[in-house]
């Protein structure tokens, strides 16, 4: 039987290709829409947490000033104080529970100047464990030690695109001076690409320097930026919230009642953003889609009205000899369904191939998900079978004497 109504479809759609092509092109947007947003969603979740990895196991942070994120997910700094002490840092890193290490850090954009080239990078401050904590970690020579971070020499470490501004070959800028101001600091590395996180901070922009360098030497200064804290993985945050509010309000003397001079955060505070906004483009375009599959559904209703008006005589003959009620209904339901399976699965074949050559080709992590190209299949069938209903009823009550006179 079903090779018959395979046959009788594939006849009857061939003689109206036109109004068969435009009917499944509604069917074919809704499901690219539909497939296409979710795979989108879900690629960008997926590169958030790859992000968030790149961050650092467990990373999280404590630093002077407000923070307040876009609903983008990039981190806007306001309200900088200048009362964050070593001395604080080393209270949370012995004081928080489950702090497996930390250390503070200063960072400030400056000019930074080598090889007859200037750029403008961000010099962050740090101890050495600062690449195990962010896990971070050089790709050419080496990074600074606690023997020179105890004497405070006057060394550095690059990101790749400083490297690549200053000395063209990041390779070749290990063991050259660069300048802050005028002072001079002899590159012992260069630190491995890593590109933006998910705050919105591009890594291989900044130039690393012994924290106590860089306080004594370069700017003379007693407060810090913050602290970088690598927890466990069984860290509570709610308790580890708890305790850096207590020490850091405890320390800086704030009142019940006054606002914090501080912020606590981790690159997962930034990941809930992004994975809101995430969610209301997904739900956009839902809406979106279902306007595509509606109107799909209307071009497969009206397609199948003229296609029932066309075949009257066809339906008639078989009425008159022997032809069901039920097998009418069963045909068109089958021709209307056809319509929107081919549709819906040029759709889904259209999203698994922009998503391979696209993500390929934004060097974005390839993402399929079978369950929402299954759902998108099993709707379009569904979509026809509910589009060609009131055709077939039609058709299943064509007057077969009316038919034969005419």
């Amino acid at each position: 039987m079903l090779p018959l109504n395979f046959r009788i479809a594939i006849s009857s759609l061939s003689a109206h290709k036109l109004r068969a092509i435009l009917a499944m092109m509604g069917v074919f947007l809704g499901a690219l829409a539909f497939t296409g947003v979710q795979h989108v969603s879900k690629i960008m979740v997926k590169r958030a947490e790859l992000e968030t990895e790149k961050l650092g196991p467990n990373l999280y942070s404590v630093m002077a000033g407000q923070v307040r994120f876009t609903r983008s997910g990039n981190a806007r700094l306001s309200g900088v104080t200048r009362n964050f002490t070593v001395q604080d840092a080393q209270a949370l890193i012995d004081g928080v529970p489950s702090v497996l290490e930390g250390t503070p850090y200063v960072t400030q954009s400056m000019q930074v100047r080598g090889n007859g080239n200037a750029v403008n990078a961000a010099v962050l401050a740090a101890r050495p464990n600062y690449q195990a904590i962010r896990n971070f970690r050089p790709e050419y020579g080496r990074f600074f030690d606690w023997k020179e971070v105890d004497d405070r020499a006057m060394v550095c470490v690059l990101g790749q695109t400083i490297a690549e501004a200053l000395f063209d070959d990041p390779a070749s800028a290990v063991g050259r001076q660069i300048y802050l101001y005028r002072a001079s600091f002899r590159v012992v590395g260069v630190m491995e690409a890593k590109g933006r996180d998910v705050s919105g901070t591009d890594q291989d922009e900044i130039m690393l320097v012994p924290i106590t360098t860089y306080m004594r030497r370069a700017s003379n200064q007693t407060w810090i930026s913050g602290v970088f804290l690598r927890l466990s993985k069984d860290a509570g945050r709610d308790v580890v919230d708890g305790a850096v509010q207590s020490i850091m309000r405890q320390r800086h003397n704030i009142d019940p009642g006054e606002a914090d001079d501080f912020s606590a955060m981790s690159p997962k505070d930034a990941m809930k953003l992004q994975r809101q906004a995430l969610e209301l483009m997904t739900t956009l375009g839902g809406i979106t889609s279902s306007i595509s599959f509606g109107v799909g559904g209307l071009g497969i209703l009206s397609i199948m009205i003229l296609v029932v008006r066309a075949r009257r005589v066809e339906i008639g003959v078989r009425r008159a000899v022997g032809g069901r009620r039920r097998d009418i209904i069963r045909q068109f339901l089958f021709e209307s369904g056809l319509m929107a399976a081919v549709g819906g699965g040029f759709g889904v074949l259209a999203t698994i191939v922009l998503v391979v050559v696209g993500c390929s080709l934004a060097g974005l992590p390839v993402v399929i998900e079978p369950a929402s190209l299954l759902i998108t299949l099993v709707g379009s069938c569904l979509l026809g079978v509910i589009a060609g209903a009131y055709p077939a009823w039609q058709a299943a009550n064509v007057e077969i004497l009316d038919v034969l006179k005419s």
